[in-house]
C-alpha cells in the first residue's frame, strides 16, 4: 500500500469581507490577536460581513501522485494551496504534510527586487529549505533551466514576468522536494517553458515526488496529472480521472468570463454591458453538431443579452487549441458586417469558411469589442468541439491549406499543383 504524502480532513476556511484575506506578518496576527479577545470564544462572528472560501474539504494523496486542482476563479483553490504550505491556517480541520515541501504559490515570493536574481536565488532557496551548500552544488543548473544566465546579476526589479516565474520555478523544482505546490504561475511563462515545466514535474513523478498542481490551463493539467480534484464554492465537487473532471468543469463553466479578462470586465459576466446567454454549434445544414471533418463549414449561433444599447459591437469567435494555442479569430470589423446597434435579446450567427484546422479538440471564446479593439465589453467561454482528420495532427502545426508544388528539370520548368491532403476524413 503506497504511503500518504498529503492528507486533508474537512478543510475549511473563513474570511471576513474587506478586512483582507491574509494575516501572514506577526503585526496582521497581533492585531488579529486582540480582536479576537472582543470576539466570543476567540471565534470570528459569522454573518454577512464573512464567507467561506472552503467548506468541508477532504481528500487523500499518495506518494508520487501528480494531482491536479481546479475550479473556477474565487471556488477556493489557492487558498486549499496555502493551508497546505502552512502560510495561512484552517478555521477548521486539519491538513497533514508528510515530507519534504516545496511551494510556488505566487511568482517571485520571498524574492527582493533590489537584489540581483543571484542573490533572490540563494535567499528563496533558504527560504524554502535548502542549505548554502545545496543551493551552490545546484546553481548552475537551476540558472539553466530558468534561462537568465545573462540576466543572473541584474536586479529582478528589471525582469519581466515571465523571467521573474522561470526563476522561482527553477529555485522551488529544485529543492528536490517530496511534494511539490504549485499554483497557477506557470501561466506567466511562455508555451515552450510551460511544456519544460510538464516535462520536469513527469520526471519528479519518476523520482516518486508528489505533485499537487492548480492551473486554468486544461491541457497542462491532462498532460501532467493522472487524477484531478475539481473544487466549486468551496468544496470537492469531483475528484477522480482528468478526462471526467475537466468535462464537468468546462461544461459548468461554460459561458462564463475567460480568466484573462476578469481585470477588464465583470468576473459576472451578467454584469457586462453586453453578455452571451447560450451558443449553439451546427453544420451548414443546420444539423446539430459538435464534431466537424477537416473541410466543414461550422454555424455558430450566438445569442446575447445588452441591458443597455450597445453602439457598434464588434463581436468576435476565437478557436483556442487544448494547448491554449489561439488558432484563428472571425469578428465582424474585419469581416466587414456593420451592425450599428444591440439592445435587450438579439441572435447572431457566423457561418465559417471551410474549417481546415488540423485534427484537435478546441475552445470557442466568444468577445465583444468595439469597432477599433480598444474596449472590451465582455469576453466569455463558450463550447467544445472537434476537428477530424486521418493524417493531420498537431505536428503538421495550425491549419493545413493546399499549396502549388513545382519541379524543375534543365530544360524546363513544369507546373505541378499538388492536391496534397485535401478532403474530408472518413
Amino acid at each position: 500500500m503506497s504511503d500518504i504524502a498529503i492528507r486533508a480532513e474537512h478543510l475549511a476556511k473563513q474570511y471576513k469581507i474587506g478586512v483582507g484575506k491574509h494575516h501572514n506578518t506577526l503585526r496582521d496576527q497581533l492585531v488579529q490577536g486582540v480582536k479576537s479577545l472582543f470576539q466570543r470564544n476567540g471565534r470570528p462572528h459569522p454573518g454577512k460581513e464573512s464567507i467561506w472560501a472552503l467548506e468541508g474539504v477532504s481528500f487523500e494523496i499518495t506518494d508520487g501522485e501528480i494531482v491536479g486542482i481546479i475550479g473556477r476563479n474565487g471556488a477556493g483553490k489557492s487558498t486549499l494551496l496555502k493551508i497546505l504550505s502552512h502560510i495561512t491556517e484552517p478555521t477548521r480541520g486539519r491538513a497533514e504534510i508528510y515530507g519534504r515541501l516545496g511551494s510556488l504559490l505566487e511568482v517571485g515570493t520571498g524574492f527582493s527586487y533590489e537584489l540581483t536574481g543571484r542573490e533572490n536565488l540563494y535567499l528563496s532557496g533558504a527560504i524554502l529549505g535548502m542549505k548554502n551548500a545545496e543551493i551552490a552544488r545546484k546553481f548552475d543548473q537551476i540558472v539553466a533551466f530558468a534561462e537568465i544566465e545573462q540576466f543572473i546579476d541584474t536586479p529582478v526589479k528589471h525582469y519581466s514576468s515571465g523571467m521573474y516565474v522561470r526563476l522561482a520555478f527553477a529555485v522551488a523544482a529544485h529543492l528536490e522536494p517530496d511534494i511539490l505546490l504549485i499554483d497557477e504561475v506557470l501561466s506567466v511563462g511562455d508555451l515552450a517553458f510551460q511544456r519544460k515545466c510538464m516535462e520536469y514535474a513527469k520526471r519528479l513523478q519518476e523520482q516518486h515526488t508528489t505533485v499537487l498542481f492548480v492551473s486554468h490551463n486544461m491541457f497542462a493539467i491532462k498532460a501532467m496529472c493522472n487524477r484531478v480534484i475539481y473544487i466549486a464554492d468551496g468544496q470537492v465537487r469531483f475528484d477522480g480521472v482528468p478526462e471526467d473532471a475537466i468535462q464537468l468543469y468546462e461544461q459548468e463553466s461554460r459561458l462564463d468570463t475567460a480568466p484573462w479578462a476578469q481585470q477588464l470586465v465583470s468576473a459576472d459576466s451578467s454584469q457586462c454591458p453586453i453578455y452571451l446567454t447560450d451558443i449553439e454549434l451546427y453544420d451548414e445544414d443546420g444539423q446539430t453538431r459538435t464534431v466537424f471533418d477537416y473541410g466543414d463549414r461550422m454555424r455558430v449561433r450566438l445569442t446575447f443579452e445588452a441591458p443597455h444599447r450597445v453602439m457598434n459591437p464588434n463581436v468576435n469567435v476565437s478557436f483556442i487549441r487544448s494547448d491554449n494555442v489561439a488558432c484563428c479569430n472571425y469578428n465582424m470589423t474585419m469581416d466587414g458586417f456593420i451592425l450599428p446597434s444591440l439592445s435587450g435579446s438579439a441572435t447572431i450567427e457566423l457561418l465559417t469558411p471551410p474549417l481546415k484546422l488540423v485534427a484537435e479538440l478546441y475552445t470557442m471564446h466568444v468577445m465583444v469589442w468595439d469597432t477599433k479593439f480598444e474596449k472590451l465589453y465582455s469576453a466569455q467561454i463558450g463550447m467544445t468541439f472537434h476537428v477530424r482528420h486521418q493524417v493531420l495532427n498537431t505536428h503538421f502545426g495550425v491549419f493545413h491549406e493546399t499549396a502549388e508544388w513545382f519541379w524543375h528539370t534543365s530544360e524546363s520548368v513544369c507546373p505541378q499543383i499538388s492536391v496534397g491532403l485535401v478532403g474530408k476524413s472518413p
